[in-house]
């Protein structure tokens, strides 16, 4: 009887085996067989991702994304839900990757996994043009706005945890009196765009994110050339897909390798985000 119950132990440990091995790389396998990748992004952060003049998506992360669909051979779809319910993780097939600027954080890791760094943007502090502000320890004590459940609100609670390890260390060296939460990254410049302490005192932001602000007649500066920090963004998947996670970070390695992200960095950015300056 003994013997028989571990005939049936063993057999079922290989049933179940075999059975993970026949799920391995379903999504990857999806795409192929469909020919088609969905990618979750926003069309709401320029130039991340916007809606164009010809009312379409567009940006640095929609042409990766064109990319990396090019190189695998498929067709590209796009879907914008909210921002929490992507960095939620457990997407059920609703999507295939994220190419959304997303930081690989040490709590989103536990979560989401991510294949490849695409690129590195620096965070500045900026006020409105009527500020006598001239310097970022000068921010201390004062309302600074965020986008809710990102690196700067981390940062202004000095808990920046983030998992790649190529990074210049992080020093907090600004405390908010009152840190003020928006729920997408134009909240924090168009309050702040009101006035000099109408709403606001500062925000912290993507440099990207406040030179596009600016070419659009924000009011705006920067409070310093000096990046408070660096963020690594990548591409995010949901877990249990390790042939999906190898493909793609083939396919971004070899965009690197050979100067594409270089080339996308600088259509969208003016400079080079591709690497850390």
């Amino acid at each position: 009887m003994l013997s028989q119950k571990r005939t049936i132990t063993l057999a079922a440990a290989l049933s179940l085996l075999f059975v993970g091995a026949a799920n391995a790389g379903a999504v990857l396998d999806k795409i192929q067989s469909s020919k088609q990748m969905t990618v979750a992004t926003s069309a709401t952060w320029p130039p991340q991702g916007f809606i164009n003049d010809k009312n379409e998506i567009d940006g640095f992360d929609i042409d990766v994304s064109k990319e990396i669909a090019k190189r695998l051979g498929v067709a590209v779809k796009f879907v914008t839900p909210d921002w929490d319910v992507i960095t939620a993780g457990k997407w059920n097939g609703r999507w295939d990757m994220s190419v959304g600027s997303m930081t690989a954080t040490t709590s989103r890791a536990r979560i989401l996994d991510f294949p490849a760094t695409y690129y590195y943007v620096p965070y500045v502090f900026a006020v409105h043009n009527d500020s006598t502000l001239t310097n970022r320890q000068a921010l201390n004590g004062k309302t600074i706005g965020v986008e809710g459940g990102t690196t700067s609100e981390d940062y202004l609670n000095q808990q920046l945890a983030i998992e790649a390890t190529d990074m210049p260390p992080v020093n907090y060296d600004v405390k908010a009196g009152k840190m003020k939460t928006y729920a997408g990254s134009l909240g924090p410049l168009d309050d702040l765009r009101l006035g000099n302490g109408v709403r606001l005192d500062a925000i912290l932001t993507q440099r990207s994110t406040l030179e596009a602000a600016i070419k659009k007649n924000y009011p705006l500066r920067a409070v310093d050339a000096t990046a408070v920090f660096y963020e690594p963004l990548a591409i995010a998947t949901d877990k249990g897909d390790p042939e999906l996670k190898a493909k793609l970070a083939e396919i971004v390695g070899q965009m690197h390798k050979d100067g594409t992200l270089t080339q996308l960095s600088t259509k969208w950015y003016g400079v080079d985000y591709s690497v850390v300056k």
